[in-house]
């Protein structure tokens, strides 16, 4: 009996100490009057949104959907995610994976042998996920030995939809629209399945420094930056995502593993999973993605620690010289929360 007893008393510990920490009401109302600050401060245009778990701490709307006809942006509203979307094809290439339908280390040519090129032989999905493939066109050789280096590249997740769909023997629409069909996600979309209803204005500010709608959208390779989401579905998917319901916890830890370095245009340096970034060993603290469609900057991140969500949607892309200035808003919201979820931690 008492040793049933110290078991017991053993398997509560460990529940309770990966049980994560909850923020009480003095701080959640600093928090939120921060992050109010902040927003008015760098005069934003988006939705902010603030989750714990599921539920929502935080969802504002600041400036318009149109600035020409002044039409007031509701939290609702839906906007381009830019890369944000390359996590979502990520997840498709690796529920197949958990099906045994696709290996990591298995070829292009195992899935599209139209490809006449001689690295079509050699990239793995592995390669295509990390951005360490050289793929620079379907026409050309490698940019460089494969594996020895990271280019951010989007060609290389239009290859994985196409394998995707090879596998499937459905279209990359129809195969990403029956994942959000079957999550629940009614605001979130491929751009062919043009059943979205909310989808805002997106605007570049021009050299001479007016606001003009974006030009581009959808973007040609709709898998590594073109789908179309609002705050409130992109909570969903971290919550379905981090807690295992899209893909296994097991196949999750691949997505949150770092396989390279990038150098990137707003942290410098930051390291690359499958889909995913963070800073070195902060997989348990930030993590997530930034996504840039023209006109649209956002970024969506998640706090292990606290499990807090952060997701900006912002449809004015300005300083587009600076990307440290465009996602002023975004950087100085993620500092906030990673110094908060650092103090409640503590």
């Amino acid at each position: 009996m008492k040793f049933i007893l110290v078991k017991f008393a053993i398997i509560l510990l460990i529940i309770s100490c990966k049980t994560t920490t909850t923020i009480n009401v003095e701080t959640k109302d600093n928090l939120l009057e921060k992050i109010d600050s902040i927003a008015n401060s760098t005069n934003y245009n988006g939705v902010i949104l603030l989750g714990s778990n599921s539920d929502i701490l935080y969802n504002k709307a600041f400036g318009y959907s149109n600035l020409e006809s002044k039409t007031i942006l509701k939290t609702s509203d839906q906007f381009y995610i830019g890369s944000i979307s390359k996590q979502i094809t990520a997840a498709l290439v690796l529920i197949e994976y958990e099906k045994g339908n696709i290996q990591l280390t298995d070829k292009i040519s195992d899935f599209l042998p139209e490809i006449n090129q001689a690295w079509a032989n050699q990239v793995t999905i592995h390669h295509l996920l990390t951005h360490t493939h050289g793929i620079i066109s379907i026409d050309e050789p490698l940019e460089f030995e494969l594996g020895s280096q990271f280019h951010y590249s989007q060609i290389g997740y239009d290859l994985l939809s196409k394998i995707v769909e090879k596998v499937k023997g459905k279209t990359f629409e129809q195969i990403s629209t029956a994942l959000f069909l079957e999550k629940n996600l009614n605001n979130t979309f491929h751009p062919a399945n043009r059943k979205y209803k909310n989808l805002v204005n997106g605007y570049e500010e021009s050299e001479a420094g007016k606001l003009l709608i974006a030009e581009g959208n959808p973007v040609k390779y709709i898998a590594a930056g073109g789908f179309i989401s609002n705050a409130e579905d992109l909570l969903k998917w971290n919550n379905l995502l981090y807690s295992g319901k899209i893909v296994k916890l097991s196949t999750l830890k691949l997505m949150e593993t770092r396989y390279a370095t990038r150098v990137h245009p707003i942290f410098d340096k930051i390291e690359y999973g499958y889909g995913l970034i963070f800073k070195n060993g902060d997989q348990e603290i930030q993590i997530g993605a930034f996504g840039y469609s023209p006109g649209f900057p956002s970024a969506n991140y998640y706090y292990p620690q606290t499990n807090l969500h952060l997701i900006v949607l912002e449809n004015i892309g300005a300083n587009l010289a600076d990307f440290k200035i465009t996602f002023k808003t975004h950087t100085e919201l993620m500092r906030l929360l990673k110094n908060e979820s650092s103090k409640i931690k503590r």
